[in-house]
């Protein structure tokens, strides 16, 4: 796509009018790949990564970001040799996307996927350190050290793991529920850790990527994210910044 004077582009994208644009750009609060803008700036909208204050903003409209709830039996993968169900048979075909990371075949929940290849390398990077949030069921209850383990770090065959955070949310003498924020994302990392401190899993939920949350849509579907969303995950991984300057995740997340 042909470069474009940089408040066609803002105004484009929603930001005002093309005067208010201008005034954004004059005011400082304008960057482009990272570099404050000033006036007869032109830029890509398809390439280019342009911020308002620090919050990347979408100007290309060929990307696409979307969120999906993965049920039980679903694999994360394009194509799958066994013939299994993928998440590409439940979002539509075109325009083409991947999934960001993985969700193993038993677990359900939030998985994001795209078109946009910087941001969907970021927010799998460990260097971002984008917090995945999940929910655990546990059969029985769950005893204090326990959850300790799971914050302090327990040994896996792949190295040590621990949770950012693991709470209790449900606890009787049949069933409990833990809610657990890990950074990480290895292979069955959850499940692994949680069989490692003694306890029984039987469903696990991913209910939170980053700033993103899976609220109230039901399994198998699927919707876009929307602008206010796109815009708080790209600053979560620093796209709204220098690239080499990471904007660090919320720790009330």
């Amino acid at each position: 796509m042909a470069r474009e004077r940089l408040q066609k582009v803002l105004a484009a994208a929603g930001q005002g009018s093309r005067r208010v644009s201008e005034g954004l750009i004059a005011e400082g609060r304008v960057t482009v790949n990272g570099t404050v803008a000033t006036l007869g700036d032109r830029a890509d909208p398809a390439s280019d990564v342009i911020a308002v204050d620090g919050e990347r903003i979408h100007t290309n409209t060929d990307l696409v970001y979307l969120l999906l709830n993965k049920p039980i039996g679903v694999v994360t993968t394009a194509n799958d040799p066994e013939g299994r169900p993928t998440v590409m048979d439940l979002v539509p075909p075109t325009p083409r996307v991947f999934p960001i990371g993985r969700l193993d075949q038993d677990t359900s929940g939030l998985i994001l996927l795209t078109n946009d290849g910087e941001l969907a390398n970021r927010v799998a990077h460990p260097r971002y350190e984008v917090p995945k949030t999940y929910m655990a069921q546990i059969r029985g209850p769950v005893p204090k050290r326990a959850l300790r383990a799971l914050t302090q770090g327990v040994e896996l065959e792949d190295g040590p793991a621990r949770a950012k955070r693991a709470d209790l949310k449900v606890a009787d003498q049949t069933r409990s529920l833990i809610e657990l924020v890990l950074t990480e994302g290895r292979k069955r990392e959850v499940r692994r850790m949680i069989a490692a401190v003694g306890l029984e899993l039987e469903a696990l939920v991913r209910t939170r990527v980053g700033p993103i949350h899976l609220g109230d849509i039901k399994p198998s579907k699927v919707r876009p994210l929307n602008g206010k969303e796109i815009r708080e995950l790209s600053a979560a991984v620093g796209m709204g910044s220098a690239p080499d300057e990471p904007t660090p995740p919320d720790p009330a997340s």
